[in-house]
């Protein structure tokens, strides 16, 4: 329907969205995750409900929610909108990270957030292999949270609906095993 959603907006999935959960399903629903961390949104649940319906232990936190695109969200994206939201995001590849649409986030805003989450995350050592179902600028945002890189850079990693990212963390540092993963889809 072309409508802005990020943080403020809590929408289901749609068919297409449906089919690309499944499909993820289908591919990964072998790998022993211990647990599932979604945003508080209600398409990540939705994204990863199969797995929940397996009987694996979900958790919803709201600093993985995606950004908040202000004024813009609810409503249809249009002409003018896309003009703003490219000066925004060059603003942000420029290192300007602290500008946000009106009334909405900054990637600064949502790093703080999301390391809140993130320091939740590894207290739980008994969870060696977990899956986070998220949003595609947080995932951005939360690759340069987890590789220390500035947000500025947060473009370097691509993102479509239910791309995986594998992560491993080596006791100091996390690595990129596996980049945005689409051969479920195929």
């Amino acid at each position: 329907m072309g409508i802005v959603q990020g943080r403020g907006v809590d929408s289901s999935l749609n068919e297409v969205g449906i089919e690309q959960a499944n499909k993820f399903y289908q591919y990964y629903q072998n790998i022993p995750f211990e647990k599932i961390y979604t945003s508080s949104l209600r398409r990540t649940k939705e994204t990863v409900s199969r797995f929940i319906d397996q009987g694996i232990k979900q958790e919803a936190l709201s600093g993985l929610d995606e950004i908040h695109w202000g004024t813009k969200e609810g409503k249809p994206f249009s002409e003018q909108d896309h003009h703003e939201y490219r000066e925004v995001t060059a603003l942000w590849e420029q290192g300007s990270t602290d500008v946000r649409i009106a009334g909405g986030e900054s990637p600064e805003e949502v790093k703080v957030r999301q390391k809140e989450s993130l320091d939740h995350i590894m207290m739980n050592q008994d969870e060696p292999i977990i899956l986070i179902c998220m949003h595609g600028r947080a995932i951005r945002v939360f690759l340069c949270l987890l590789l220390n890189y500035p947000l500025k850079y947060m473009n370097l990693f691509p993102h479509y609906n239910t791309g995986l990212y594998r992560i491993t963390y080596t006791g100091k540092l996390y690595r990129i095993d596996t980049i945005n993963n689409l051969r479920h889809l195929n």
